[in-house]
């Protein structure tokens, strides 16, 4: 089965990087030199960049999402190590998430498993952040989601939520290398959004933002977003990165 397997981001610091993301978060060092939770996911990979993050709305890349079964137990752990991050919110029948930055100011977004006031039990895994983190979600931005959709649907990707969100001026689109289908087969079910956010593999969500132009990618030596490698698949896009920029064309080689 093929599977988002390594997200690149470019940094000034790939080791106080590193340090924060296993210190603070949880991640571990794996044996490819990526760094994340289990098997099941994407690692991430820091690399050196010659200048700084400067993160934008019309970038291609957003952000990742740290899906886990309690994100109230989440932020009171990060508030003890003195992270600033955001109180946990229910942000309408999208998510019930929180944010905040790593030290060179990329997005990582906190996602509980269910909407605020439905969670069933409380964590067992209370030493692991949140209960037990998962690398759930890779966030990219299109200004056309048609070119996007029948590129990663070429990949073998399958279609498993649709978010729109009006008041924000954006729809979400969710895929996943995988052989789950979703409980409801209306990608706009609402039960179909926590049940991705409960995967435990990286799903690809992409924010479609209409009226926006081309979306950017950093320079080659800026620092940014690297692009996605994918494993497992005879595709040929093997192993090359998932770009996914807006015009009909996923990987950028």
């Amino acid at each position: 089965m093929p599977a988002l397997d390594t997200i690149r981001l470019r940094c000034g610091d790939p080791e106080s990087q590193k340090q924060f993301y296993c210190d603070v978060l949880g991640m571990q060092q794996r044996a490819n030199g990526t760094i994340g939770y289990t098997g099941e996911e994407a690692g991430l990979l820091f690399e050196a960049a010659e200048a700084p993050y400067r993160p934008s709305p019309h970038d291609l890349y957003w952000k990742i999402a740290l899906a886990v079964p309690d994100i109230d137990l989440a932020h009171r752990q990060l508030v003890q190590k003195g992270i600033a991050v955001q109180a946990p919110r229910q942000v309408g029948d999208v998510a019930y998430l929180a944010h905040l930055q790593d030290p060179e100011g990329f997005t990582i977004e906190l996602l509980d498993h269910w909407f605020e006031g439905d969670r069933p039990t409380e964590a067992s895994q209370t030493q692991r952040l949140g209960g037990g983190p998962c690398l759930n979600l890779l966030t990219l931005r299109a200004a056309d989601i048609g070119p996007v959709d029948r590129s990663v649907k070429a990949l073998g990707m399958t279609p498993l939520s649709v978010v729109p969100v009006p008041a924000g001026g954006f729809t979400l689109y969710f895929y996943a290398f995988t052989d789950e289908r979703p409980p409801s087969p209306d990608l706009l079910a609402l039960e179909n959004r926590t049940w991705v956010y409960q995967r435990p593999y990286t799903v690809l969500e992409v924010q479609h933002v209409s009226g926006v132009g081309r979306m950017k990618r950093p320079k080659p030596r800026e620092g940014g977003y690297g692009g996605t490698m994918v494993s497992g698949t005879a595709h040929p896009f093997h192993n090359a990165h998932l770009w996914l920029y807006s015009e009909d064309r996923p990987a950028d080689r």
